[in-house]
């Protein structure tokens, strides 16, 4: 067992090396060594509870490695951005940034990586920013908030992880974030809109190719939801049927579907590799989480956070966001954050009675908090996305972290209500 101040100033090394542009997995990987050393434990000690956090990693790395296939196919067949034209186009100028916000969560909450996402959305955003003149920091609120909304009820590899850690099914998780998903919608809607009418942070849409151009090379509508619509089909088998298919199967069997209904065979091969080029990062960042996550599940803060919790007679329930929401933060990634906190106090949160499913929704949601601050890579890909600089891009944090907040308070009472 290792101290807790050891696991924490590991921990915090981590954050420092990453903050200062370290290669987030090798940080990791150190900041766990030196917590595991500075703990208490020996050499031998410390890279065994190493090795072991991340082989308990292995089976979210694999489902997240062919997850790849399913994002390389609808980012590349043009199925991310056909279905996000339509709902903006079928909203109009007038609901703009409500169908920005949803085309955001739609293309999240089928597999594509949130930042993707908002990358993807962009330049259809754009183009009717400069239409109906709306400003560029409310055009990249209502994208970021609808991919945090998305991201809590999507397949992605911090809801593998979550599910992976509590023994949940990946499509229960999914299902039972839905309400807090449509919460955190409006509340981005709403936030949005205020941020476009007093134009709190200045901007405006700049110049960008026409969405136009492009657009013929687009498949039709009918063909960019399959890869979705085969995926939901395949992992709805086992509450419907009683017939698991697992995420490792399903998300590669989704994207395959998408290659054929499009009738990019040929670029199969293309289309896998790049949607391996988006995952590989992350399923290596696991790694590295994972033998951190070793260390800090190893050793004594579990107990010191019930400790603190009772001290606050706050319910150990209360464990599940909290923990996610300072991992989160502490990493600047949803997917770090939650795999920490889901490792780590996962065993706590079942042995104090809090239902798996539960526990896994809340801690899941509290991960889209402070998923944004500027040591991410979050961060800088969504103000690149709209060619927005660093400072205007603080100032809009706020409001992303209002959306990420909405969501978990309301899963909270979700559970507080239905448990």
């Amino acid at each position: 067992m290792f101290s807790t101040w050891g696991a924490l100033i590991g921990l915090a090394v981590a954050i420092t090396l990453i903050v200062r542009k370290a290669t987030p997995a090798y940080a990791l990987v150190l900041g766990a060594l030196l917590g595991g050393l500075l703990g208490g434990g020996s050499l031998p000690e410390t890279v065994s509870a190493m090795i072991g956090g991340a082989q308990s990693m292995m089976p979210s790395v694999l489902r997240i490695l062919t997850s790849g296939v399913l994002a390389g196919a609808l980012v590349k067949t043009g199925s991310a951005e056909k279905m996000a034209d339509a709902i903006i186009g079928a909203l109009g100028a007038r609901f703009a940034l409500a169908a920005i916000a949803i085309s955001a969560m739609v293309v999240t909450a089928v597999g594509v990586f949130v930042d993707i996402a908002v990358i993807t959305v962009a330049p259809v955003a754009l183009a009717v920013g400069r239409r109906a003149a709306i400003p560029v920091p409310a055009l990249l609120l209502a994208m970021v908030g609808g991919g945090k909304a998305g991201n809590v009820i999507s397949p992605n590899p911090n809801t593998i992880a979550a599910a992976d850690a509590f023994g949940v099914d990946l499509t229960s998780l999914m299902m039972k974030n839905i309400v807090p998903a449509l919460c955190a919608l409006a509340v981005t809607v709403l936030l949005s809109s205020l941020l476009a009418k007093r134009r709190l942070i200045s901007g405006t849409p700049p110049q960008s190719a026409d969405v136009a151009d492009v657009a013929a090379s687009r498949p039709a509508l009918w063909a960019a939801v399959v890869g979705p619509l085969v995926v939901v089909a395949l992992l709805a088998l086992r509450p419907l049927c009683g017939i698991a298919v697992d995420p490792l199967v399903a998300l590669p069997a989704g994207g395959l579907a998408a290659i054929a209904a499009c009738g990019r065979w040929r670029h199969t091969a293309a289309y896998c590799e790049y949607g391996l080029s988006k995952v590989v990062g992350v399923s290596i960042l696991l790694v590295g989480t994972g033998a951190v996550a070793g260390i800090v599940k190893n050793s004594g803060l579990n107990a010191d956070m019930i400790a603190m919790l009772n001290a606050c007679h706050l319910p150990a329930a209360a464990l599940a966001p909290l923990s996610s929401v300072l991992l989160s933060g502490a990493t600047a990634s949803t997917t770090a954050g939650v795999t920490i906190a889901a490792q780590t106090f996962s065993g706590t949160l079942l042995q104090a009675g809090v239902p798996a499913l539960s526990a896994a929704a809340m801690l899941h949601a509290g991960g889209t908090i402070f998923d944004a601050l500027p040591h991410g890579s979050f961060f800088h890909a969504t103000a690149g996305a709209v060619g927005m600089g660093v400072k205007d891009r603080l100032k809009l944090f706020p409001f992303g972290t209002l959306v990420g907040a909405t969501s978990t308070i309301v899963s909270v009472i979700v559970y507080v209500c239905f448990s």
